[in-house]
């Protein structure tokens, strides 16, 4: 029991916590304090604090008294930071037992102006000395921009090396935004100044990384545009899909394709849509197949009508021989046999949908006139079936039609559609991308 008691004790001496003056010492001064004390000592260290706070400017109005080792200090400074520092200054000189401070922050406004004067004529003292080397900075900055903005304006190496007008203006602004750069760099290296860009290089990515996530579907069209541009998909008049919409190009701008739809409506397609999208040219190759399917009755002769269709095709004049026309059964129905017919044409000679439609029209006009049945609905009624009719009254079947001549299959809407968009873009020449007359 007693070593346990023991214990005990020994512990509670140990986390007992200290006394509140060593925890708070502050920036009072620390060590022990001798006996010996005498007015010379005191005088001394009034002395020596008074020498230290005469070499520096913002103490001049204050007063230091000392006895028995505390100091007191007295007075008024410009500034609060400069009060705490004294408590440092004063407690740094050997025999100093304690600091009394009371140095207030003055409110005076002639002490307060005097220093801000001082400081603005040193400056401008400053900027006068720095002028000559400012001038040389700025001159070099000059050279540098007016050299790269004369490049920027020769229109040979950026017309050849850019695909079109746009490309080019890009070519020439980033040329322009390199030399400013560069006229920025050197003008800070003759001033000294160089650990600056970084500063100003990290405040425009932030500012450039802040207006991008502002304006990102503008800056997402713009980079849609300029890819664009460059890989050219389409051209002014090409018929093409985007999106489920069909319509001929009439000029890619900055920020949208626009189309003329084939009812005569205008169809604005944002750039980063059209990027992202599949796009079907219809008009990039004059060859373009059209197929269409005819229903046969299920007691038709099929080769019969397989061999009547392909020479029907085949002899219409504006259908090509190659690729060469191919005619096949589909599909087999409950009541129809699905016939399909497929033939190719010169669509940017001949209209695709006249000569599809003709080429139905003379396709079956063959077929009836060789007496192959087309289906046609069926009822069945129950009930007593009557008999065939015959006698002077009976219906005669009709007889076979004959085949015509093929009509006119000339490509004359798409012409008068090529015509409206060439007077578009005429208007509006200025800010169609994938107009390259500007680069010649």
């Amino acid at each position: 029991m007693r070593s346990i008691l023991a214990g005990l004790c020994l512990l509670l001496i140990l986390i007992a916590p200290l006394p509140i003056a060593a925890q708070n010492g502050g920036s009072q001064p620390s060590g022990a304090i001798t006996v010996e004390d005498d007015a010379s000592r005191d005088a001394a260290i009034a002395v020596r604090i008074r020498e230290i706070l005469a070499e520096l400017d913002v103490y001049d109005d204050v007063t230091v008294t000392v006895a028995s080792g505390i100091v007191t200090l007295r007075g008024t400074t410009l500034e609060s930071p400069d009060i705490a520092r004294l408590n440092a200054l004063a407690g740094r000189v050997e025999g100093v037992v304690a600091i009394k401070n009371e140095v207030t922050e003055s409110t005076d406004v002639a002490e307060r102006l005097n220093p801000a004067i001082d400081r603005f004529v040193a400056r401008m003292k400053q900027i006068v000395a720095f002028l000559p080397l400012a001038t040389v900075a700025l001159t070099a900055f000059l050279i540098v921009v007016l050299l790269g903005l004369v490049l920027a304006r020769l229109r040979y190496p950026w017309d050849r090396l850019a695909p079109n007008a746009f490309i080019a203006d890009i070519y020439r602004q980033v040329l322009r935004l390199t030399f400013v750069i560069g006229g920025v760099v050197v003008a800070l290296d003759i001033l000294g100044a160089t650990a600056l860009l970084s500063t100003i290089l990290g405040a425009a990515g932030i500012i450039g990384l802040a207006i991008g996530f502002a304006v990102r579907d503008t800056v997402e069209n713009f980079i849609a545009s300029i890819m664009l541009s460059i890989r050219q998909p389409f051209q002014p008049n090409d018929t093409i899909e985007i999106a489920e919409d069909i319509g001929k190009v009439i000029r890619l701008t900055s920020r949208a394709t626009i189309l003329l739809s084939f009812d005569g409506n205008h169809i604005r397609i944002p750039n980063a849509t059209v990027f992202k999208s599949r796009i079907v040219n219809y008009t990039r190759n004059d060859e373009r197949r059209f197929l269409f399917d005819l229903g046969l009755a299920p007691s038709s002769d099929l080769a019969h009508a397989l061999t009547v269709a392909q020479d029907t095709l085949t002899a219409l004049p504006f259908v090509l021989d190659v690729p060469a026309v191919n005619v096949w059964i589909e599909e087999v129905g409950d009541s129809t046999i699905t016939l399909r017919c497929t033939a190719w044409i010169a669509q940017h000679e001949t209209s695709f949908v006249a000569s599809r439609g003709e080429a139905i029209r003379q396709t079956m006009r063959a077929l009836e006139a060789e007496g192959i049945e087309l289906p046609e609905p069926t009822f069945r009624i129950a009930g007593t079936a009557a008999a065939p009719a015959s006698g002077p009254h009976a219906t005669a079947a009709p007889a076979p039609l004959p085949v015509s001549e093929p009509v006119n299959v000339e490509a004359t809407a798409e012409r008068e559609l090529e015509r409206i968009v060439e007077t578009e873009r005429e208007a509006t020449a200025e800010d169609d991308l994938l107009k390259r007359g500007k680069l010649e």
